[in-house]
């Protein structure tokens, strides 16, 4: 599967590459030709319309990959907000309840096609879960990287998959990079935020969207952290307007916590690129990152289809939390977001009365991890010793 720079163009076959020489992250190629002249009509999960992203497509196997997506679109009258009309794609009805099984399921499906056993992450939330629960689902070797004051319900709910649990001391986003160049090295294939297999999974969101609704939504509205799933949701629309299936892109709106949004922040300032901030505590914890490593692509993602990223704050959360809850939708802290956000896009003249928004609620958040879990423990510097 070849790999490209969103940014640059640049071109590699080297499917252990997940960034450019320009310090872009690559995404998978994709061939608009291959694209089928129409969207499916009955959609199961993730694997009914990823045809529909024009790339070389994994067989899913069994297990989570198997019954990754598929997730319905609910059209939700009690949350329409300022005149918006509003669809939720509850993506709490993955297997390990977010949608970061989408992209564990073709990242996994890829790697045992090419014969790989030995995958990994970098996470403290729910793609720690979701990677963790896909490799125990394929009986292949798992290492989870998280940050060394990882809340102990995080940590039992990931280690209940069994996996190799390292907390690891010191830069939590220097840990994404060194995951990646130590993985080649060691030969483990981490299916971090970004790399390319993860998002052609995460783009079948938007794909099923808009298989799903029968008019193409005015907005898509998502949380954003590292880009990595707002990159899949444009490298979607790109593929389906390239291939004529989409006449007019919807907008993509992305929204963040405001205690911690560098993306809505250089997004406000007009800026090209995304500046890292200190970022402080918010109860859409999930979301909370500082330095994304997509943040460029989700910035541009945005502004190429006159969407916006925009930034609430948490008692706006909060309020729109009950608001999923009164209809039945039981959705984290990031998730909610979404519905926040719409308050603000109205204000800004992103949406007007009348228009449609599909609100991607990307997870239901962490239940009872159960019993404890046993942990190994290193430094930042550590971490490559742990594959010698």
């Amino acid at each position: 599967m070849a790999r490209v720079c969103w940014r640059c163009d640049a071109r590699t076959d080297d499917d252990r590459r997940v960034r450019c020489d320009c310090g872009e992250p690559l995404w998978l190629d994709t061939d608009p030709d291959a694209v089928p002249d129409s969207y499916p009509t009955c959609v199961e999960s993730m694997w009914d319309v990823l045809p529909l992203l024009g790339v070389d497509t994994p067989a899913p196997g069994s297990g989570l990959p198997a019954a990754a997506g598929g997730t319905p679109l609910v059209r939700a009258e009690s949350l329409d907000t300022d005149g918006v009309t509003v669809h939720v794609k509850p993506e709490g009805l993955n297997p390990t309840g977010s949608f970061k099984d989408r992209g564990t399921a073709f990242g996994i499906a890829a790697a045992l096609e090419r014969g790989e056993r030995r995958i990994g992450t970098v996470s403290h939330g729910n793609m720690a879960e979701s990677v963790a629960a896909g490799a125990a689902a394929a009986g292949m070797d798992c290492t989870v990287l998280v940050p060394a004051d990882i809340a102990d319900e995080r940590l039992a709910a990931i280690g209940r998959y069994n996996p190799r649990l390292v907390r690891v001391d010191g830069d939590y986003g220097r840990l994404y990079y060194e995951a990646l160049e130590v993985g080649r090295e060691a030969g483990v294939r981490f299916l971090n935020s970004d790399a390319p297999w993860r998002v052609a999974g995460q783009a079948t969101t938007a794909l099923e969207v808009l298989a799903q609704l029968e008019d193409v939504p005015d907005a898509l509205v998502l949380p954003v952290s590292s880009g990595g799933h707002a990159s899949g949701t444009w490298q979607a629309v790109r593929t389906l307007t390239a291939a004529d299936l989409l006449d007019s892109p919807p907008k993509l709106c992305f929204v963040q916590a405001a205690a911690c949004a560098p993306i809505a922040e250089a997004f406000a300032r007009g800026d090209d690129t995304v500046t890292a901030v200190e970022g402080g505590e918010t109860i859409a914890y999930s979301i909370a990152n500082a330095d994304p490593p997509s943040g460029n692509r989700a910035l541009a993602a945005a502004r190429a289809t006159d969407g916006a990223v925009v930034a609430v704050d948490d008692d706006a959360i909060e309020r729109a939390g009950r608001r999923f809850a009164s209809a039945g939708l039981a959705v984290e802290p990031a998730s909610a977001t979404t519905l926040a956000a719409l308050e603000p896009l109205r204000n800004a003249g992103v949406l007007d009365q009348g228009d449609t928004a599909a609100l991607v609620a990307t997870g239901r958040g962490f239940g009872d991890g159960g019993a404890e879990v046993a942990t190994d423990r290193a430094t930042l510097s550590g971490v490559r010793s742990l594959f010698e």
